[in-house]
């Protein structure tokens, strides 16, 4: 059985799997700034054989592999970027970048389906239609790599597409997925209120631009709970207020920064014209000026059904039933809603959390780990997707 064959070769070459993820953990290149990890990866996939294009939009690398039959052509994608957190866990494979670590498991993703490139480059003979690597740089970081990848052609020919993340908040041997809208856009902005300073013991004589910036972060979260449809997901958050550096002086300037986060792109465009006039009206209100810079990042992310159902009957068959749990819709942001909103595919969870090994640490903690047994996971899973698919 061709299945079982793949599964043997994935795990016969786990422990190179192992190796690819320690190395990229030392060595972890920031958004935008990748340039070891992708001539890694480049290298490893014409070493396969495979057709490989490099500097897709931007730092990614595409390889195609080529069945002996003809079928569908599905795309697998991987993560490939690090981000700016200290790495302070006890590992010999601890990041050799200070102030730059894997603490979000893109290595881990990576390993995986350069595990499954090399297992599905030794029984391509064998193999119906054809397979899309996309390995993509800048997850972390709008406006992302995703998107410049999708307009440079990346999913030229392909019919559908599949990308996992690894989560510690499930526990190693599962998987989580759901379909429809599973996380959402992710936008960010920023409001500067032009007050006018004076002396704390006169303030009839400024516009204070902290009361005018206070009023402006509790009416702000008005757009929620009293102008957007409660059944539609929506949220914004102030992050930070900024303004003046000492006791007694009124300052010149406010400075909010926030995000918002929706799944409808009728209320995406709703909240961004609340916020935009509730910013207007206040500084009408209290003779300043506030302006305001809103920008737009990821769409948020549908999982088309009948590829959900695919994923979760495969899952089934490879870690049992049990095993196979649903995964609640969030607000968090993923780049890979690009590749979907083109063409039909999901996006999927895999466990990799185990409290044995103190992978248990938050995404983005700078002792995040997971169990590296998750790529056998995840690899099985595409392994899985790729021949059930194409037969």
């Amino acid at each position: 059985m061709l299945l079982q064959k793949a599964f043997d070769l994935l795990e016969k070459i786990y422990p190179e799997m192992v190796d690819i993820r320690r190395d990229l953990h030392m060595h972890p290149e920031i958004s935008f700034q990748e340039k070891r990890t992708p001539e890694m990866i480049a290298k490893y996939l014409e070493d396969l054989g495979l057709e490989v294009k490099t500097k897709v939009g931007g730092n990614g690398v595409v390889g195609r592999l080529k069945g002996g039959k003809p079928g569908k052509t599905l795309a697998l994608r991987a993560d490939f970027d690090a981000l700016l957190v200290n790495d302070e866990k006890d590992a010999p494979y601890k990041s050799k970048v200070p102030g730059v670590s894997h603490a979000c498991g893109h290595d881990i993703h990576t390993g995986a389906l350069l595990g499954v490139a090399k297992v599905l480059s030794h029984i391509k003979d064998e193999l119906e239609g054809e397979v899309v690597f996309l390995h993509q740089h800048a997850e972390e970081m709008a406006p992302g790599g995703a998107k410049a990848m999708v307009e440079d052609g990346c999913l030229e020919g392909v019919d559908e597409v599949y990308g996992a993340h690894v989560e510690v908040n499930f526990p190693i041997g599962s998987v989580a997925l759901n379909d429809g809208y599973v996380q959402a856009s992710s936008d960010a902005f920023d409001i500067t209120i032009k007050g006018k300073g004076g002396h704390a013991a006169e303030p009839h004589r400024s516009k204070d631009p902290v009361i005018i910036g206070s009023h402006l972060v509790v009416d702000l979260q008005n757009i929620v709970s009293r102008r957007v449809d409660p059944l539609h997901p929506a949220l914004v958050t102030v992050g930070a207020f900024q303004s003046g550096d000492t006791h007694n002086v009124i300052p010149d300037k406010a400075y909010l920064k926030g995000t918002v986060r929706t799944y409808d792109q009728d209320v995406r465009d709703q909240v961004e014209n609340e916020l935009k006039l509730i910013c207007e009206k206040t500084g009408e209100k209290h003779g300043v000026t506030i302006d305001v810079n809103y920008n737009r990042g990821y769409i948020s992310l549908y999982n088309h059904p009948e590829q959900t159902e695919y994923i979760k009957k495969l899952s089934t068959e490879i870690v049992g039933e049990e095993n196979v749990t649903v995964k609640p819709p969030d607000m968090g942001g993923e780049d890979f809603a690009y590749y979907v909103d083109a063409l039909p595919g999901t996006f999927f969870w895999i466990g990799g959390g185990n409290p044995e090994i103190n992978a248990f640490y938050p995404h983005h903690h700078p002792k995040f780990d997971v169990d590296e047994k998750s790529m056998l996971i995840a690899g099985k899973v595409f392994l899985s997707a790729v021949i059930n698919r194409s037969s």
